[in-house]
């Protein structure tokens, strides 16, 4: 079975160009790079602030998919903010993880709370997708990957996110221990953010040492402020 795996960060769904929210856009990128499994981040929930919407319930009508949304804080206490995942296949279990925050805070970056999806995605298979965005300072990145490690599955499982960490970075190797880095398919030194003039790469899938994959690439595609990563996956 061959699935292609899409991961991006939305900026809640606002269009770079415009600067307006486009719900379009983002439905056109998944249809163009024929996504199957697409993890998604910085996703709005429906709350009283201005143009907090529903948006995977959006995107899901939009695509046909099926979603979840993985709420990880509320924005001024009314505002729910986080990850989502959207799928062709039916999504039958869903735990949300919470990453804890660093008990000193030593960065310089803003400190938030972040989670981790954990779905078993039924493909024909049962497998299991993963999805995160992890904080910008060290301390976050460090606890969410100590948070993350452990949970993952040793078979058929998916990780993806933006992980607002370079390839070089040691905080990773907890990571590629486990799991099989799609850099390391990539057909070049691909950088993802931001999307217009792409100075950084920031944004990754992972996947169990079961998975083959097949090719991965970060196409050229300003939709949000990061482009699109995606990896065709042999299961």
């Amino acid at each position: 079975m061959e699935l292609n795996i899409l991961s991006f960060n939305t900026q809640h769904c606002m269009n770079y160009i415009t600067r307006k929210i486009d719900y379009e856009s983002v439905v056109n990128l998944i249809k163009e790079l024929d996504a199957d499994i697409v993890g998604l981040n910085e996703i709005r929930g429906e709350g009283d602030l201005f143009e907090y919407e529903a948006q995977m319930e959006k995107l899901a009508s939009l695509t046909g998919y099926y979603y979840y949304f993985g709420q990880a804080i509320m924005v001024c206490g009314t505002g729910p903010y986080g990850n989502g995942i959207l799928s062709k296949y039916p999504i039958k279990n869903v735990e949300k993880i919470m990453i804890p925050d660093p008990e000193t805070k030593s960065g310089k970056q803003h400190y938030e709370t972040r989670c981790i999806i954990k779905a078993t995605i039924d493909a024909g298979t049962d497998i299991t997708v993963m999805v995160s965005h992890f904080g910008l300072n060290l301390e976050e990145r460090m606890n969410a990957v100590q948070t993350l490690v452990p949970a993952l599955e040793r078979e058929k499982c998916i990780f993806m996110g933006d992980l607002n960490t370079t390839p070089e970075e040691p905080v990773l190797e907890g990571i590629r221990a486990r799991m099989t880095d799609a850099d390391d398919y990539l057909s070049g030194k691909l950088l993802s953010y931001p999307s217009d003039i792409p100075e950084i790469k920031i944004d990754y899938i992972f996947v169990s040492p079961d998975i083959k994959i097949k090719y991965a690439d970060i196409p050229a595609k300003v939709v949000s402020d990061h482009r699109p990563y995606i990896a065709k996956i042999e299961i």
